[in-house]
This record gives structure tokens, C-alpha cells and sequence, in this order.
């Protein structure tokens, strides 16, 4: 009887199969050790001590309809109970409130440890541009933090 002759596949099969069965262990160790940028400077409003965190260093992307650049926030100081509403935009000045009712991007949401908002921003980001938190407490204390873009940021 004649002794098939071993093609390219049978040879090569098992090296190929290993490589599928390690591929999720990669995905895995990636999405348990994330990579952040930096926290930004932080800044006292009120009762709150804020810092901010982008997510990455990306340009803003499209969300519903609007461009969003996602950031942490960071409350190192005060109740987070305390807040009524929070919203962050990237722009020259602060967005009105009347403006974040419209819809749920820019609210900050979250739990004591931290807060996550997808920021209203431009297209592009220019040095111009400042990232704006506005804090409404229950009292009806309104602050409005602002925090200079760093350049690994700027799109434009």
C-alpha cells in the first residue's frame, strides 16, 4: 500500500491551531491592563476636587449624531451625592444647560469612585479649545470648571 504524501496542510495544521487557541489569551491580558493617559491637573469647585482623564488619545469619533471624546473623572474630594447634574463639552466656552437637556451626551454618570462622560467636542480639537465641566448641586450651586487642552490632544 502506498504511504500518502504529507501536503503543506498536514504539516502545518498544528502550528496554526496553536496560534487560534493563544490569540484569546492576548485579547485577554489586554482588556485586564488597559493603557490611560494621564490625569489632568486637578481643580477644586466648590466642595468638589475634580480631575479629569481622557480615555485615550484620540480624536473625538461620532456619537448619535455628535462628536464625543470620552473621559474619567475623577471626584477626590466631596459627596458625589451632592451633585444634581454634571456635564462636560470641549469647546471655547461652556455649553448652556438648556443644551445638555437635549440629550444624554456630556452627562456625567457613574458611581462614587468615578464618573464617565461622553464630552460634546468640535470635529477636531484646536488649542483654542478648553475641556469645560459644569456641576449643578442640589442647593442650585452652579460651578464651571475649565481645563487647557494638552497638545497630544489637539487634532487640528
Amino acid at each position: 500500500m502506498a504511504r500518502l504524501q504529507a501536503t503543506w496542510w498536514q504539516r502545518k495544521k498544528y502550528v496554526l491551531h496553536a496560534v487560534v487557541l493563544a490569540l484569546p489569551v492576548w485579547f485577554i491580558y489586554q482588556s485586564l491592563n488597559p493603557q490611560f493617559p494621564a490625569l489632568w491637573q486637578e481643580q477644586q469647585a466648590g466642595e468638589f476636587k475634580i480631575a479629569p482623564m481622557p480615555l485615550n488619545e484620540d480624536a473625538p469619533y461620532s456619537h448619535h449624531n455628535e462628536y464625543v471624546k470620552d473621559f474619567f473623572i475623577a471626584f477626590n474630594q466631596g459627596d458625589i451625592s451632592n451633585v444634581r447634574q454634571a456635564y462636560l463639552n470641549i469647546g471655547q466656552a461652556p455649553l448652556p444647560l438648556t443644551e445638555f437637556a437635549k440629550d444624554e451626551e456630556g452627562i456625567m454618570h457613574g458611581t462614587n469612585h468615578g464618573q464617565h462622560a461622553h464630552a460634546i467636542a468640535p470635529k477636531s480639537i484646536s488649542a483654542d479649545d478648553k475641556l469645560w465641566i459644569t456641576i449643578q448641586t442640589w442647593q442650585g450651586q452652579l460651578h464651571t470648571l475649565k481645563w487647557d487642552i494638552p497638545s497630544q490632544f489637539i487634532t487640528q
